[in-house]
């Protein structure tokens, strides 16, 4: 709903930058807005496209899917555009940037950037084409009811009681190649031959591989799966519901990465997708995202209550420094070759 303003008070306020005004032609104007589903749409919704609509009057459609599917969708409509602002994970990220989707985030349309953290900022050849709106981490979610003792390792999952019981992410799932190289850590297999570890992940009794966090979250819920990788903002939403679910960091840690917004090449309502990215980048958005999905802010000066600290992927006191990230560039420059390795090694062998 669009902010009006009458008379002489709201005239001043209005020039005070008090009040936000609408861009013109709002009441007929709509985004689309491509975002992940489930909780995470929730949060979307409520966190930065509510509060946009009501400064602007401007109307946003999403349009749910995987950061997969949303880049497969900016490829197909390169030339003709219907979506105007993305978000997407790292490593489909630079992917969608190496595609040639998306624009540049101009820091004069979208003044709220500088309020970025460096690290949250990411540019080729110093131009801006994706900003974070936080971060989350990957770890061990287990069903309390049938796992009594919290899992120390992730060699955990290979222990036979819980044969028939894990879940893991497929490389559909923007996860799910990285999480290749972290085993390959976590086992001690060198990166640059990954055959033992695909015979290894072969021997996994899984109940499922998931293609999206939806898909996890309801294994676990329906108890289809009693144990497994999942993120900790999947895990925390579980927790928060009363289900008997807990959440652990292993001993070899939790890989993260993080949530990313674009505006695309091309986007058929640009001012207007550029304020959408703009509301996205304040204190109080970025707050209202770690509170619903317990995203780490990108945003400097975000301030959340310490029930909702603690659940952060870098814990109460800690910080993206704190977080172990991968380089994309790498992940991405083998994807294809991991992903073909998997289906031929590992799914086919269920």
């Amino acid at each position: 709903m669009a902010t009006f303003v009458r008379g002489a008070a709201g005239a001043a306020l209005l020039a005070a930058g008090l009040i936000t005004a609408p861009l013109a032609g709002a009441q007929q104007q709509k985004i689309t807005v491509a975002w992940y589903g489930g909780n995470w749409g929730d949060a979307f919704r409520a966190c930065v496209a509510e509060p946009y609509t009501q400064a602007t009057g401007v109307q946003v459609s999403p349009e749910v899917g995987t950061s997969t599917t949303t880049l497969a969708k900016l490829q197909q409509q390169k030339a003709a555009p219907t979506i105007d602002v993305a978000w997407l994970d790292g490593g489909i990220s630079e992917l969608a940037e190496q595609a040639g989707v998306l624009d540049t985030l101009d820091p004069a349309a979208i003044p709220n950037l500088k309020n970025v953290i460096d690290q949250g900022v990411y540019r080729k050849d110093g131009a801006a084409y994706a900003v974070s709106s936080g971060y989350y981490s990957l770890g061990i979610v287990y069903n309390t009811r049938e796992v009594k003792q919290p899992p120390a390792s992730w060699k955990d999952l290979w222990r036979p009681e819980y044969a028939g019981a894990v879940a893991l992410p497929s490389p559909a799932n923007s996860s799910g190649v990285p999480f290749v190289f972290f085993l390959a850590r976590v086992w001690s297999v060198d990166p640059s031959n990954l055959a033992p570890l695909y015979a290894k992940l072969a021997t996994l009794d899984t109940a499922l591989y998931f293609d999206s966090s939806g898909a996890a979250t309801n294994a676990y819920q329906s108890g289809e799966a009693v144990i497994g990788a999942h993120f900790n903002v999947g895990a925390w939403d579980l927790i928060d519901k009363g289900l008997p679910i807990g959440f652990a960091v292993p001993k070899e840690g939790a890989w993260a990465t993080d949530a990313r917004l674009h505006l695309v090449k091309g986007a058929p309502n640009k001012a207007a997708a550029q304020r959408f990215i703009d509301t996205a980048l304040t204190p109080q958005a970025a707050a209202c995202l770690a509170q619903r999905l317990y995203l780490g802010p990108a945003v400097k000066n975000t301030q959340v209550p310490p029930d909702v600290a603690r659940k952060l992927p870098w814990g109460a006191e800690g910080s993206v420094q704190n977080l172990s990230l991968f380089d994309w560039n790498l992940i991405n420059s083998r994807r294809a070759e991991v992903t073909e390795a998997w289906n031929r090694q590992v799914a086919r062998k269920r």
